[in-house]
């Protein structure tokens, strides 16, 4: 039998070209099946349910529950792929055992008196007579940023890699490629966001005629991750926002109000691109026209008078 690590280069090859996993993901199983292969110290496949155990008992001694369980599932899904390509008979993981009770934790939301602070604050920034093209052109970029991520709760790396061809801005619908490049639509279903795309669409259409991504930086290169967390920062503490806001959070924000408004948990898990929440969820088909009632009728945004 092949050495472990050779294996391991063979299943990120595997799940690379045959998967289609994105390259963020290839690393995470890298970083995690190399991590599982230099704790055990040896070059052969480990196959020992003591070790392996040993290994997870490990992990919880030094990482949170959402680190461990993402380490566990690259081991079964490493595992599992050596089994069906019958280089092993049987996976040690079945022998294992992995489910351990869980620290609940409650997602860090933004309320929404906050977020209309915030929204009212950029939007008012618009109205100032001193801004000039260069600062007119950045703000606008923001506020559509900030504008998707509360309309969509799309994730922020989502909203970073998102290429033009995915967007139809007449409708307000966003082709979304989630993990696995699993593909999931998304109905924007208020008008105001919709012109505020559009604006900057229109005002940055010379830098996005050089690029396929949507969202640029100021030198009409791809906007980063990082650059959407500072600029989200900035705004917050610049209106006087008592509260550490992410990114992310718009995410939260966008689940627990629609839940708040009574949205079936159901339509909400398809618009998130969550794999499977409960049992009962993988019944859920959100047709697009059902959507866009959904986001019309019940998404916060469209109460706010701005």
């Amino acid at each position: 039998m092949k050495k472990q690590l050779e294996l391991i280069e063979e299943y990120l090859y595997y799940g690379r070209k045959q998967r289609k996993l994105d390259e963020k993901t290839i690393c995470a199983y890298r970083i995690d099946l190399k991590q599982f292969s230099e704790f055990n110290g040896q070059e052969e496949l480990v196959m020992s349910r003591e070790a392996i155990q040993k290994y997870i008992l490990h992990l919880h001694d030094v990482y949170k529950q959402k680190t461990v369980k993402r380490k566990i599932a690259s081991l079964k899904a490493f595992y599992s792929y050596l089994e069906e390509e019958e280089i092993i008979e049987d996976s040690p993981m079945r022998k294992v055992r992995t489910e351990f009770r869980e620290e609940k934790v409650l997602p860090r939301t933004i309320p929404y008196s906050t977020l209309e602070t915030l929204l009212s604050y950029m939007y008012s920034l618009k109205l100032q007579t001193k801004n000039t093209e260069s600062r007119t052109k950045l703000l606008n970029r923001d506020i559509a940023v900030v504008e998707t991520l509360f309309a969509t709760g799309i994730q922020i790396s989502e909203l970073c890699n998102l290429p033009q061809k995915n967007i139809d801005l007449e409708q307000g619908i966003f082709c979304i490629k989630g993990k696995g490049n699993k593909e999931r639509y998304l109905q924007i279903g208020t008008v105001q966001v919709i012109k505020q795309l559009q604006e900057y669409n229109n005002q940055w259409k010379d830098e996005l005629s050089q690029t396929e991504f949507f969202f640029l930086n100021r030198y009409g290169e791809r906007y980063s991750e990082q650059s959407a967390r500072r600029m989200v920062r900035r705004y917050a503490e610049h209106a006087m926002i008592d509260l550490h806001v992410t990114p992310h959070m718009f995410r939260h924000a966008f689940a627990t109000l629609l839940l708040e408004e009574e949205v079936d948990i159901r339509f909400i898990q398809k618009m998130l691109g969550h794999a499977s929440i409960t049992t009962t969820q993988i019944y859920a088909e959100v047709a697009s026209k059902k959507q866009m009632e959904i986001l019309r009728m019940k998404h916060p945004r469209n109460r706010m008078n701005i």
